[in-house]
């Protein structure tokens, strides 16, 4: 394993340590609070202009912002229903399949786009700013139904949040979705986190965190190469469970 990597999955290992020792004190608060900054930054970086206030002006307060459409609406209060599925998913000890990915992805498109929400494309796509070609949408649910295969093999064998990082890039590679298929990555890598007992991991929506987001996913995509993109999302993991122990005083 590469080194960087190993340092920072042992990092991990101690925070999820000190965490487990303080999860009596997590509260519904602090949870909601990064559930609604989550959702933010996971629009944000789809290109959605909702602000952090107002996305949570629009969740809990059921208001509706001037000045921006309809649809960054739904996909802000879409998004946090996601992640309360995804919760409850997580509850109830559900195992992955492509009926619960498809499920995940229907409530990122409610109300947007009913024709192809939690259906898997059926014409080719182009991903704007990637070399990346997806596959062809007949080759779709094959590669689906293999990815949901490898996950119920591999599960035990690989680190959870390098798991997690496997799973999140293969779905953003296949792009089984005409639409939303980062969001419901990031989904399905934070309900894989859940189930481990980590808490929600955030990409923040900065143009640099972006860039460097993107760039891992293409160095997958075009070199078969996931050390860069597992040692990312693992920096994040990282920074995510270092300051929810910090929020909790451990």
């Amino acid at each position: 394993m590469n080194a960087e990597l190993n340092n920072l999955l042992q990092d991990i290992d101690q925070l999820k340590i000190k965490l487990d020792a303080a999860r009596p004190l997590l509260n519904k608060s602090i949870l909601e609070a990064m559930d609604i900054e989550y959702t933010y930054d996971s629009n944000r970086i789809e290109g959605n202009t909702l602000t952090l206030r107002e996305t949570d002006i629009i969740i809990n307060k059921g208001l509706t912002v001037g000045g921006k459409s309809m649809r960054e609406h739904l996909e802000a209060t879409n998004h946090y229903e996601a992640i309360l599925f995804i919760k409850d998913l997580v509850q109830q000890k559900k195992e992955i399949s492509e009926s619960l990915i498809k499920n995940v992805h229907a409530l990122i498109l409610r109300g947007i786009d009913r024709e192809n929400a939690g259906k898997y494309r059926s014409v080719p796509v182009a991903i704007s700013g990637s070399r990346h070609v997806p596959p062809q949408p007949w080759q779709v649910a094959k590669l689906m139904e293999d990815m949901v295969l490898w996950i119920k093999n591999e599960s035990s064998t690989i680190h959870p949040v390098v798991f997690a990082a496997e799973i999140h890039e293969r779905i953003a590679t296949i792009h089984p979705f005409i639409d939303g298929n980062g969001r419901t990555a990031r989904l399905m890598m934070n309900l894989v986190l859940l189930q481990y007992g980590y808490t929600i991991t955030n990409i923040p929506g900065e143009t640099e965190h972006r860039l460097a987001y993107y760039n891992a996913l293409e160095k997958c995509n075009l070199h078969d190469d996931k050390t860069d993109f597992s040692i990312l999302m693992a920096g994040y993991v990282k920074t995510n469970l270092d300051n929810m122990v910090h929020k909790l005083g451990k």
